[in-house]
């Protein structure tokens, strides 16, 4: 398997394009004006997006630790 493969379960969503949606979604739901069916649309936007945002934090925070040294190993 090439390692494009092995990342086919990834999102395609950046993280930063997550995080900014899901700022956007916010300030909207913040701002108020909304139908109810509007809000609650909107909420189940937020939490898809929390949710990816997540995901890439999680692997960010595999991928620091692969690379960190063991234990007592250093200098």
């Amino acid at each position: 398997m090439s390692s494009t493969d092995e990342r086919a379960d990834e999102p395609t969503t950046t993280y930063e394009q997550a995080r900014e949606e899901l700022a956007d979604v916010v300030r909207r739901l913040e701002a108020g004006g909304l139908t109810l069916e509007e809000s609650l649309a909107l909420w189940e936007r937020g939490e898809e997006l929390a949710t990816l945002c997540q995901h890439w934090l999680d692997r960010a925070r595999e991928r620091l630790a692969a690379a960190a040294p063991a234990d007592g190993t250093e200098g």
